[in-house]
């Protein structure tokens, strides 16, 4: 499966200034782990629309964020907290940026989809359904 998408067929994202360059970092310091996935969320960060946190609507999904999310394809509903890898416990919630769900998160806003495949390969249509933002 080519994991490059066509950038034509992505939904439109943004992303805080601080956070993408946070990740960027973080992202190059794993990439060796997993160039593949991570090749994945350097393109979704090279792609976005960086702006400063005042200019990023409460809908949109950051880093910290709370968001529920459908997936398409096997109508599972689920709410998580999208957090940097030492904050995450997918017991409690939280998880992390750097698993192929949380990358293909990041940036969406309410009522947007995004096809992304999961640690198998296996595409997903994840539909954004809420967000609240960290207080």
């Amino acid at each position: 499966m080519n994991i490059k998408k066509s950038r034509a067929k992505m939904p439109h994202i943004r992303m805080i200034d601080s956070e993408a360059d946070a990740l960027t970092e973080l992202t190059l310091q794993q990439q060796r782990d997993s160039a593949r996935f991570y090749d994945l969320l350097l393109d979704e960060i090279d792609r976005a629309a960086i702006c400063e946190r005042s200019q990023i609507a409460p809908d949109v999904v950051t880093m910290g964020s709370s968001v529920t999310f459908v997936d398409e394809k096997s109508g599972a509903k689920r709410t998580v907290r999208l957090v940097y890898p030492a904050d995450a416990d997918i017991a409690e919630g939280r998880m992390s940026i750097l698993t192929p769900v949380g990358a293909g998160l990041i940036g969406l806003s309410v009522g947007q989809s995004i096809n992304w495949p999961d640690r198998g390969g296996i595409e997903h249509c994840l539909t954004i359904i809420s967000v609240d933002q960290p207080e």
